[in-house]
């Protein structure tokens, strides 16, 4: 097919190929002879934020990285005169985002073998699938050596601190803060591993119709009386959201914890705000351990703040356990996020870019609004 039967006069033998390709999620473009863009459908448009008039009037390379891989893969294409692909080229550019990586398929069309149609597939929810998996993997590990410690650990312990306590009568004043060292230590380890035995806990979760509205509100009365009670806390909620098929106190425990996070980034900055919004994201559909059936993850809640941000090379580990940037930190928090999201079958990933910091949680809705919804 031409670009003019694309984009311009559509003939009526071709407006369903016109109406398919505007159906796909993903961007197709029409690139002529002389790298010229001939035709974009809706998904190409907001790919590179630009219309199809305005893409039109340039080359590709106008709207791809300096020396981008992509226009060596399409001399190959016409020097073969056959599809070729290419898997994870980043094609990210400040007008289109910072980072875009993506998978390219390019094929020849029309009679001189010149023009090439490219079909990009970007591959960020199959990315955030992949680690989504990590991350149960890492909480599965965690379990285990969870369930040691607490046999292996806490028994000892009690008996240090008891001998501690005795040794504390009999010894003089200036050996007395040393018994006290001991006695503080071994409770500080008791609470530490009475942290992980969370993750050792495999019993089955007791889910219903929630409203996450409702949570996301009591999380922030919470964090306003206390951790952030200096910092704006900003709401934007879809009301038209049907309810999430979870457990209440445990999504009240994610987003506490995500919050708290959030007000630490942000500190003792002026401007600090934290935006918690919610929206309807349908067509992601995600396998998950113990169910034949996909699972629609349609239900996006979002943690925003303006904080310092998270190192890009902690982004991939930031859900692992004892992965931490806190002086004081444990590393647990987020790895025990990570596992009550996991065990909800959702998928939670988080984004950095400079000062802007989003944890994304995406949920299952419930299959039936008929059932009573949770709101206390």
């Amino acid at each position: 097919m031409t670009a003019e039967a694309m984009t311009e006069s559509r003939p009526a033998g071709d407006v369903n190929a016109w109406a398919l390709l505007n159906a796909l999620p993903h961007p197709v473009v029409l690139v002529e002879g002389d790298d010229r863009i001939g035709a974009a459908n809706n998904a190409a448009e907001l790919f590179f934020q630009a219309s199809v008039s305005v893409l039109k009037r340039h080359r590709l390379e106008d709207f791809i990285p300096f020396g981008s891989p992509l226009l060596s893969l399409m001399e190959q294409v016409r020097e073969r005169g056959s599809a070729v692909a290419e898997y994870r080229v980043d094609v990210g550019t400040p007008r289109n985002g910072a980072e875009r990586v993506v998978d390219i398929y390019a094929s020849p069309v029309g009679d001189d073998q010149r023009s090439i149609v490219l079909l990009l597939q970007e591959r960020t929810m199959t990315d955030k699938i992949d680690r989504q998996l990590t991350h149960r993997g890492a909480a599965r590990s965690v379990t285990g050596l969870a369930a040691m410690l607490a046999h292996e650990i806490k028994n000892p312990l009690s008996g240090i601190r008891g001998a501690a306590q005795l040794l504390e009568t009999s010894v003089e004043n200036d050996d007395r803060a040393l018994t006290r060292l001991i006695r503080d230590e071994a409770d500080r380890i008791v609470k530490l591993v009475d942290r992980m035995e969370v993750f050792s806990d495999e019993r089955p979760i007791e889910r219903e119709p929630v409203n996450i509205h409702v949570v996301l509100d009591r999380v922030r009365g919470v964090a306003r009386s206390g951790f952030a009670r200096n910092i704006k806390i900003v709401d934007e909620y879809d009301p038209s959201l049907p309810p999430v098929y979870a457990n209440h106190d445990q999504l009240v425990q994610v987003f506490l914890n995500l919050v708290k996070n959030a007000a630490e980034a942000i500190g003792n900055q002026p401007d600090g705000e934290i935006v918690l919004s919610t929206a309807f994201r349908p067509g992601v559909r995600l396998s998950v351990a113990g169910n034949s059936d996909k699972v629609s993850l349609p239900l996006e809640f979002c943690v925003r703040d303006n904080g310092g941000g998270v190192p890009p090379d902690m982004i991939p580990h930031l859900f692992d356990p004892f992965v931490t940037s806190k002086a004081n930190g444990t590393g647990l928090g987020l790895a025990l996020v990570a596992k009550i999201v996991g065990d909800h079958g959702g998928v939670i990933e988080c984004e950095s870019q400079g000062r802007k910091t989003v944890f994304r949680v995406l949920m299952p809705a419930f299959p039936s609004r008929s059932a009573p919804v949770k709101d206390q």
